[in-house]
């Protein structure tokens, strides 16, 4: 079963009902009960987000229409055995304390005290159904975690320690060491201990409560059925989760903002065990932080129920889409329902002695090694049933062999004298030095078992001292002079030179067609050409490059003929060409009339914007400059000229942007495109300490002088310009 998330609307605060609300409650179909949240989003408000849940709960619900509808059904499972956990979740100020706890009021109380109302009810009835055979115990375990520390509420702040309860792994569940558990006989000492406990949390006003839970609360309900010698035993889980918090909106001083950092961070690891559940990875991050270690949402056998508490108002938006998010998410989170073992009672262990009469001794058992052990008749016995059965078998003799099988040795003669004992002495095992390795075959066996009495001996081998000797003087020499004449034999085919081998008879060459030889020639000419080509072209930028240094001497005649010499190398080249011309007619060489090249004519582009306004502007365009160029040197033009600077009237865009600058209204500066807040703030400043802005010296009079104060540049202005409309 996966885990029921449920989401509630809180109603509106007094100092809210003037507010944008922008969270309502929708049905999937007509005449169907809420599921669904719809938020619009945050960058189009045309467009609407929808999240589905198990139950989606309006402003109008009460705390006891929300806990009959989803805890109350839960109350049979608690007590079949089922554990039932339930939690708050959302940001801070959305009511969660709110739903866990409620106030004083009957009608206003929450789930905590209506689910402990239930369960003593539950339990008289019970007991009351079964002629007080069985018994129900409630117990109460109440503890936060501030600050990622684990502290007991039932205990008084005094008896703590700074770095609070442990916490230990038991049976697959997470435990407190140190948890005090009081037990509750009705609702009256529930109560008490409840109030008493909720003084002891930390508590704290912030800019959106007055007051915030800086801690997660924890209260386990311990429910025990007894019947006879039966105990069943559940827990009930209701946690009241801290709600995140965004520090600019909460105005937290020091102390606040390291509880908020810690809240922050272990409902972070919650999302991300979430999404780790929901993806399906291996590893899920419960150790990260406390709560989700005590939470362990997914591994919890029972039944989990989340209420997601939103608010409706816009001031939420973010935080609210985020937890809406979280949530639709843990959805997918499947939970296992299993009941907990019933445990049977047993009579307590006895404390009497070890002596006296009513000590039952139990009877001693055989011993499985019994050689280790000293026997006595019952094992002769077996010994001697042993040897009747092999008296009709030839005793073995038994030889302790190295891993180089030696000649046979003689056995070590062993007078034969009678077991007076049965008692067995198993063989023992002797390490060997290397010298009795080696030697072993000139050695007899030390080691021999001992033969029963009446069983024939086996044959002894003949001594092998004589048989290893057999080798004479005569056959040692000659082996060592065959090795002296291999050995000789060897080094004189290495001495030798190697047999040349004749070569093979050379094959007549195949005859090369024409056609094959022609290609093969101009593929020959079209390689050096290329390289020729290349050269040439390198020496060509080699002149080109001293004609430029000799230019910027100011050697012209040494400039002019290094260009006719690197004619050559590019030959029709324009550029080169209208360079030469120049020098010519600067050096008298050649009249103005005889050039050949165009000339660079000035023009006036006229652009025109989106107002039918048009600048006017001087640029050198030569004749033979293709369309394409053309129209990019234009674009650059035009784009230049909107900021430039003309001698004659400003345009009346230009005018209407130097007006609003100069009118020094923050207003108006901030509403021109690409000034924000700040940047408006910085002109206005800047403006300011030029004068009052009545002098004409200390106006802005040019969209130059505009690029040139600080801060502004001429990115921004050329922004506002484009950006700006005129006023009809």
């Amino acid at each position: 079963m996966s885990v029921r998330v449920v989401a509630r609307i809180r109603p509106l605060l007094e100092k809210e009902l003037d507010k944008d609300v922008i969270v309502t409650a929708d049905r999937a179909q007509d005449g169907k009960p809420l599921t669904i949240v719809k938020i619009p989003s945050p960058k189009n408000e045309a467009e609407e987000f929808s999240f589905a849940f198990n139950s989606v709960y309006d402003q109008a619900t009460t705390q006891e229409e929300l806990f009959t509808a989803e805890v109350a059904p839960h109350l049979k499972a608690l007590f079949q055995g089922y554990d039932v956990t339930i939690f708050a979740y959302g940001v801070t100020g959305t009511g969660k304390t709110h739903t866990m706890r409620g106030g004083l009021k009957l009608a206003e109380r929450g789930v905590i005290p209506r689910l402990l109302s239930n369960v003593f009810r539950r339990g008289k009835k019970l007991a009351k159904d079964s002629n007080g055979e069985t018994t129900v115990d409630v117990a109460l375990s109440y503890y936060e975690i501030y600050n990622d520390k684990v502290f007991d509420l039932l205990e008084p702040p005094e008896k703590r320690t700074p770095s609070g309860l442990p916490l230990r792994e038991k049976d697959g569940k997470t435990m407190v060491v140190g948890l005090s558990e009081r037990t509750c006989e009705d609702l009256k000492d529930f109560e008490k201990l409840y109030i008493e406990a909720n003084n002891n949390r930390v508590t704290a006003a912030t800019k959106l409560n007055a007051h915030s839970s800086r801690s997660h609360a924890i209260l386990r309900v311990k429910v025990t059925q007894t019947t006879g010698d039966m105990v069943r035993e559940s827990t009930a889980s209701a946690i009241d989760l801290a709600g995140s918090e965004d520090n600019r909106r909460t105005d937290n001083g020091k102390e606040r903002l390291i509880e908020s950092a810690a809240i922050n961070k272990s409902l972070f690891v919650l999302s991300q065990c979430i999404d780790a559940i929901s993806r399906g990875d291996k590893r899920i991050p419960y150790r990260e932080s406390k709560m989700t270690r005590i939470l362990s949402l997914g591994q919890n056998n029972g039944i989990t129920i989340m209420i997601l508490n939103l608010a409706p108002i816009r001031s939420y938006h973010l935080d609210t889409i985020s937890s809406l998010n979280v949530s639709s998410r843990a959805k997918r989170i499947e939970v296992r329902e299993i009941e907990n073992e019933v445990v049977f009672k047993q009579l307590p262990r006895s404390t009497v002695g070890l002596g006296g009469p009513n000590v039952i001794r139990q009877p001693l058992r055989p011993l499985a090694n019994a050689h280790n052990v000293a026997t006595g008749a019952v094992h002769a016995a077996k010994a001697a049933e042993k040897a009747a059965e092999k008296a009709d078998k030839p005793a073995k003799a038994f030889m302790v062999y190295t891993d180089k099988k030696p000649a046979a040795a003689p056995a070590r003669p062993v007078p034969a004298v009678a077991n007076t004992s049965s008692k067995l002495q198993p063989p023992m095992v002797i390490a060997k030095r290397i010298s009795d390795v080696t030697d072993s075959a000139l050695r007899p066996s030390k080691l021999a078992r001992p033969t029963q009495i009446g069983l024939p001996r086996p044959a002894v081998a003949a001594p092998a001292k004589e048989q290893q000797l057999s080798i004479s003087a005569a056959q040692i020499e000659a082996m060592v002079e065959k090795k002296v004449a291999e050995i000789l034999a060897s080094r004189a085919a290495e001495l030798t030179p190697p047999a040349t081998t004749p070569e093979p008879a050379a094959q007549p060459k195949e005859e090369i067609s024409e056609d094959v030889k022609r290609r093969l020639e101009a593929l020959e000419k079209r390689i050096e050409k290329e390289s020729s080509r290349e050269d040439g072209r390198s020496e060509g930028l080699r002149l080109l490059l001293q004609a430029r240094q000799a230019k910027e001497r100011g050697e012209e005649e040494e400039t002019l003929r290094l260009y006719e010499s690197a004619l050559p190398y590019f030959p029709g080249q324009a550029k080169l060409l209208a360079k030469i011309e120049k020098l010519k007619i600067k050096l008298g060489k050649m009249a103005p009339e005889e050039r050949t090249t165009p000339r660079k004519t000035k023009k006036i582009l006229v652009l025109r914007d989106e107002d039918g306004e048009y600048d006017g502007t001087e640029a050198d365009v030569e004749d033979d400059v293709p369309l394409r160029q053309r129209k990019t040197s234009k674009k650059k033009v035009s784009k230049a000229s909107d900021g430039e600077e003309s001698t004659g009237p400003a345009s009346p865009r230009t005018q209407q942007l130097l007006d609003i600058v100069n009118s020094r209204d923050l207003a108006l500066i901030k509403g021109l495109h690409g000034f924000g807040a700040k940047k408006a703030q910085d002109l206005v400043d800047v403006l300011n300490l030029k004068g009052d802005g009545t002098d004409e010296v200390n106006r802005i009079a040019s969209l130059s002088q505009l690029k040139m104060l600080p801060g502004i540049g001429t990115r921004t202005v050329e922004r506002a310009y484009e950006g700006l409309t005129l006023e009809v």
